[in-house]
């Protein structure tokens, strides 16, 4: 019998032994090769290298691997991140300067990089910005517009672009280099001063050319061949699906322990949540209002008057997708804490029970709980949106859930099954963080 049919039969036989309620709730088949891209090994060794070096960034001080470390499980264990003017990993990150006012965090959390190889993610970032459209020239739908570079091969590909060009993530003040002196006049301009200085170390030009065919001298070298690198390299290092989850689903019915089996019928039952966070990733890579509590700069449209965040809206103008947010694959969720577009939740416990009651527990939120950096001056501005009644009264109104009734037996229950979706090996990906990168720069560890 073929694997793949064979994983499907040992999964039904799964399904059949958890009785009708299940059985209505549709379970995922396992997961296999089929669902994600295929990878090339030399370049998402390559992208290994430039995902970790701080010469893609206006000041040479920050790198993707910064807001995305294999120590904290590609993402940084932060509510809200400190990016450019930073130093340090993690909860352990300061602002260099202090006193520089330019300094202000990251206004949405820095979400885990989980199975994002896997071709049903078409769409990218809390609201989407980036997503796949086969209908556009250049395959993807983005902020860069007819910008964007063509032949990019993958979401993840065209996702690693823009955090370059932002001032707060990669890029830096105009004042302080030429990155961002360019992007004043159009995003192609920041990618290409990035392309030159890859050209211009020595180290890359030999690993560029055992990576891409097309590739024979340093000018050669592309914007788009730095993102496919840095996109394989995404696209395999966090794969994970040999969970205890994965295993029951293939057929070993003692993966989950009884704990766990009372929660997954939960999830898939009573508790609702499958409504959301469907498929073999749950996720149903839709967006949803939750009423999930905001705070920090935000990220406002233009024009926007006060400091908030109104997600999906941002990038479709509808009135309907205030304040949806993309739905979070839960793989890895146990450890890939805090929670929620602004990390406003730092225990599975709390997040769970926000989602039991979400225009309940926003009223109540405590942001004592957010995971922030101290920075005397932002401290001051964080929880101003608190302040502000308009945005306080919509956000609960615009919240898609009504409230569900579990016990706290039936709460630690959900708990054991969502920890049954940790990947202890796949979580610490495949290869990890380089000792050293081409450009000489140090890598952060």
């Amino acid at each position: 019998m073929p694997k793949t049919v064979r994983s499907i039969f040992l999964s039904l036989l799964v399904l059949l032994s958890m009785g009708p309620a299940l059985m209505a709730a549709d379970l995922p088949t396992p997961v296999t090769d089929v669902d994600y891209h295929p990878v090339d090994a030399d370049q998402a060794a390559l992208g290994q290298l430039l995902f970790y070096d701080k010469i893609l960034s206006g000041n040479r001080n920050i790198a993707c691997a910064t807001c995305h470390h294999h120590k904290h499980a590609g993402s940084d264990a932060l509510s809200l991140g400190i990016g450019e003017g930073g130093k340090g990993l993690g909860p352990e990150r300061v602002f260099s300067e202090p006193g520089n006012t330019q300094n202000r965090r990251v206004p949405r959390h820095s979400p885990a990089l989980f199975n994002v190889g896997a071709r049903e993610f078409t769409t990218l970032f809390h609201d989407g910005r980036v997503s796949m459209a086969p209908s556009d020239a250049s395959g993807f739908n983005t902020p860069a517009e007819e910008f964007l570079p063509a032949s990019l091969a993958t979401v993840a590909s065209v996702q690693a672009l823009f955090p370059m060009l932002s001032a707060v993530e990669m890029t830096g003040q105009t004042s302080e280099n030429p990155v961002a002196r360019a992007l004043l006049r159009r995003q192609d301009y920041a990618w290409a001063v990035l392309v030159e200085r890859i050209r211009t170390t020595s180290g890359y030009a030999p690993l560029f050319r055992d990576a891409f065919p097309d590739i024979e001298k340093p000018d050669d070298i592309s914007i788009t061949h730095i993102a496919n690198a840095i996109g394989a390299f995404v696209n395999s290092e966090w794969r994970s699906d040999e969970s205890p989850f994965d295993a029951y689903l293939r057929g070993d019915q003692a993966a989950l322990d009884v704990s766990a089996k009372r929660g997954l019928e939960l999830f898939y039952g009573k508790g609702g949540c499958v409504a959301c966070h469907s498929g073999k990733f749950q996720t149903d890579h839709d967006f949803h209002a939750i009423a999930m509590p905001q705070f920090g700069p935000g990220r406002t449209r233009m024009f926007d008057p006060v400091a908030r965040d109104q997600g999906r809206i941002n990038e479709t103008d509808s009135r309907d997708d205030a304040y949806k947010f993309r739905t979070p694959s839960l793989r890895n969720v146990a450890v890939t804490a805090p929670y929620g577009h602004t990390g406003a939740y730092g225990t599975l416990d709390a997040v769970v029970r926000h989602h039991l009651n979400p225009v309940a527990a926003f009223k109540a939120y405590d942001p004592a709980q957010a995971i922030l950096p101290s920075n005397p001056r932002l401290a001051q501005v964080d929880f101003l949106v608190f302040d502000n009644a308009a945005e306080q009264a919509a956000i609960p109104a615009a919240s898609e859930l009504d409230p569900i009734d579990l016990t706290d037996p039936e709460v630690a229950d959900l708990i054991a099954f969502l920890h049954s979706l940790t990947d202890k090996t796949g979580q610490k990906g495949r290869l990890g963080a380089p000792k050293s990168v081409p450009s000489g720069l140090p890598v952060d560890d």
